[in-house]
C-alpha cells in the first residue's frame, strides 16, 4: 500500500447527460451545434473532478473543469497534507468556453518523489474535489511501480480496472496507452445487443466535429471510476487510433470517409484539440520522463506523427483465384512492399530522437529504458489450421479473414498490419538502436484488448521484453472466436509465434509494472466482471525479466 491516503471519493457530476437534459437545452440539434450548451447539461461549476499529469521531479500539470456563464478565473493550491494546512504552491488557471471550460496549469517548485494534494477554488468560494499527485523521484531508487491501462470502451461496461487500481493504492504513477475513448456512434461498437443498458453514449452518432469529441470526453469523464483514478494518481497519457478514428495513420483512417465526414486534417485537429483540453497532457507529441537513476520512460506516438498507411492483406490477394495464386501473391508482397527498408511507423525525426535518447539514458546509468507506446511490437502469427477448427455458425467474412491470416502465416507474414508487424523495417531499426545503446528495453503496448508477453529478438539476438496490456473494457479475441476455448487459443498462438511466451485472450483488467535495479516485474490483473461495478479480481499472472537478460525468468 502507498503510505499516503487517497483523497475522498469524487463528487458526482451535477447532472448526468440524458436525452431530457439535451432537449431542455433547446433540442438535440442545438446541443450538437454548440459545445457550451452540451457542456452545461453536466451542470455548472466544477463538473468533472480533477486530474494531474506530465510529472517531473519538480512539477506536475493540474487539470479541472468549471462551467460558468463567462470565462472564470480559478485559483489552485498544492499542499503536503489533505487538510491544506501546509500549502507549498499556489497559482491560477482560466476556465474558458473556448476550451470547453477545461483549465490546466503547471504547479512547479515542488520536491522530487513526493505525494501532494491539490484543489481548485472558484471566485464564489466553491471548491473542486481534492486530488492527489506525485512528482517523479531523483537520485538512487530501489523501486518504482506504475499502473498501465488501455482500451476503455464506455458502452461495453464498467471501468472496474480503474476502480481496482485506485482501491489497491499500490503504485506511484498511471500510464494510459490509448483508446481512452472510442469514436463510434451508439449501436455500432458495441452493438445494440452488446451495449450495457446503464452506459448510454453521447453524442448518439459517430464523433467527427470538435463539439462531438468534447461531448464524448464529457460522457467518459462522468464515469466515477475514471474520475477516481485521475483524482488519485498522476497519469501519463498517449493517444491511439480511437481518439481520432479506427486504424488511423498520418494522412487518414480506416474509419474516416472524406465524402461524408469531411477533411481528415480538420477531423484530426479537432480530435487532438479535445484530447488536449480534456486531459492533463502537454502539447508535446512525444517526450521522455526520468525516474531517478532507475529508468527513462519514452512516451511515443506510433499513430499520427509519422505512420505510413497500413497494408491490407485483402488487397494484396485480390484477384487471386486459387490457393497457389494466393500464396504467390503473399510471397511477392512479403519480399517486396512489406520489406521496404524505408517504411516508417515513428517517422524519421521521432526515430532519431528515440535512438539518441536510448544512448543517453544508458550513458547516464539508467537501468531500464521503457517505451510507453500504443501497438504490439512482438511478431504475432496466426495458428496453422485455425480456419479448419472454426466449426459451424461463423460468418463468411470472419471465416475468410481467418483463412487469409492462416495463409499469410504459412509464408511468414503476420495478420495484424496495424501493429509493428506491419512495419518490420521500422521495428528492426528500433531494436538495432536499442542493442547498440546496450539498453534494457521494456516495451509497453495496448490496442489489442488482450494480454501478451514477448521476448523481442533482432537477428536472433535477445533485444528486450514486451508487455501488452489487456483492455479495461473492450472485448478481446474471445468475442471474435467464441467457438474456441480461450486457453486453447492462447496456447495455439504461443506455439505459432516463437517470440511470444505467454498470452491471455479473454479477460479485462490492467497491469502493474514494478522496476527495481535487478528486475522488471509485471503483474497482469484480471477483473472479475465489467457488467457490474466491482473491484473483485478473477486472478493475476506475473512475469519477471532480470536486468541484462532481455528474457523472462523461469
Amino acid at each position: 500500500m502507498i503510505k499516503n491516503d487517497t483523497p475522498a471519493s469524487p463528487s458526482l457530476p451535477a447532472a448526468q447527460l440524458t436525452r431530457r437534459n439535451l432537449f431542455r437545452l433547446g433540442g438535440l440539434a442545438a446541443a450538437s451545434a454548440a459545445a457550451p450548451l452540451a457542456a452545461q447539461s453536466f451542470g455548472t461549476g466544477f463538473t468533472h473532478g480533477v486530474a494531474s499529469g506530465e510529472p517531473g521531479p519538480d512539477k506536475v500539470l493540474l487539470w479541472t473543469r468549471y462551467v460558468g456563464q463567462q470565462d472564470v478565473a480559478l485559483e489552485w493550491q498544492v499542499s503536503e497534507d489533505a487538510d491544506f494546512t501546509n500549502v507549498v504552491a499556489e497559482g491560477s488557471a482560466l476556465a474558458r468556453a473556448e476550451s470547453d471550460w477545461c483549465a490546466k496549469s503547471w504547479a512547479d517548485g515542488l520536491r522530487s518523489g513526493q505525494w501532494y494534494y491539490y484543489r481548485f477554488i472558484a471566485a464564489d468560494g466553491s471548491m473542486s474535489d481534492v486530488g492527489r499527485t506525485r512528482t517523479l523521484p531523483e537520485g538512487k531508487l530501489d523501486r518504482f511501480r506504475m499502473a498501465v491501462f488501455s482500451c476503455s470502451n464506455y458502452g461495453f461496461g464498467w471501468f472496474n480496472a480503474y476502480a481496482h487500481a485506485a482501491e489497491a493504492n499500490d503504485v506511484e504513477l498511471a500510464l494510459h496507452l490509448g483508446d481512452y475513448i472510442y469514436e463510434y456512434g451508439r449501436g455500432t461498437y458495441p452493438s445494440a445487443q452488446e451495449a450495457h443498458p446503464d452506459r448510454l453514449l453521447w453524442p448518439e452518432g459517430e464523433i467527427v466535429a470538435l463539439v462531438d469529441y468534447r461531448l464524448r470526453y464529457a460522457t467518459y469523464r462522468s464515469d466515477p471510476d475514471l474520475r477516481r483514478i485521475h483524482q488519485s494518481l498522476p497519469m501519463i497519457c498517449i493517444w491511439d487510433d480511437h481518439e481520432t478514428a479506427n486504424d488511423s495513420w498520418k494522412d487518414g483512417a480506416q474509419n474516416h470517409q472524406s465524402d461524408s465526414e469531411g477533411d481528415w486534417e480538420m477531423r484530426k485537429a479537432a480530435a487532438k484539440r479535445a484530447w488536449r483540453e480534456w486531459l492533463p497532457v502537454s502539447d508535446e507529441t512525444y517526450t521522455q520522463y526520468e525516474v531517478g537513476d532507475l529508468a527513462t520512460l519514452f512516451r511515443l506516438d506510433t499513430r499520427l506523427e509519422g505512420r505510413e498507411q497500413q497494408f491490407d492483406l485483402g488487397a494484396v490477394v485480390a484477384g487471386a483465384k486459387s490457393p497457389e495464386q494466393v500464396a504467390a501473391a503473399l510471397t511477392a508482397f512479403r519480399d517486396g512492399p512489406y520489406a521496404d527498408p524505408k517504411r516508417q511507423l515513428l517517422g524519421a525525426a521521432q526515430e532519431a530522437w528515440l535512438g539518441e535518447g536510448l544512448k543517453a539514458s544508458r550513458g547516464a546509468g539508467k537501468q531500464w529504458q521503457v517505451l510507453v507506446q500504443q501497438v504490439l511490437m512482438g511478431p504475432l502469427l496466426s495458428p496453422p489450421g485455425l480456419a479448419e477448427g472454426l466449426g459451424d455458425g461463423v460468418p463468411d467474412y470472419a471465416r475468410r479473414r481467418v483463412a487469409l491470416a492462416g495463409l499469410a502465416s504459412k509464408v511468414g507474414l503476420p495478420s495484424n498490419m496495424d501493429a509493428w508487424d506491419g512495419y518490420p523495417a521500422a521495428r528492426e531499426r528500433l531494436l538495432e538502436a536499442s542493442l547498440a545503446a546496450d539498453a534494457n528495453l521494456v516495451v509497453l503496448a495496448g490496442d489489442t484488448h488482450n494480454a501478451w508477453a514477448f521476448e523481442l529478438e533482432h537477428d536472433g539476438t535477445k533485444a528486450g521484453v514486451e508487455f501488452g496490456v489487456q483492455s479495461v473494457a473492450s472485448p478481446g479475441l474471445e468475442s471474435s472466436l467464441p467457438m474456441l476455448k480461450p486457453d486453447d487459443f492462447a496456447k495455439m498462438v504461443v506455439a505459432a509465434s516463437p517470440q511470444l511466451k505467454w498470452a491471455d485472450t479473454s479477460q479485462r483488467g490492467y497491469m502493474v509494472l514494478e522496476l527495481t535495479p535487478g528486475a522488471a516485474s509485471n503483474e497482469f490483473r484480471f477483473v472479475d466482471t465489467i457488467r457490474q461495478r466491482s473491484t473483485r479480481l478473477a486472478g493475476t499472472h506475473r512475469m519477471v525479466s532480470n536486468a541484462g537478460s532481455q528474457a523472462f525468468s523461469a
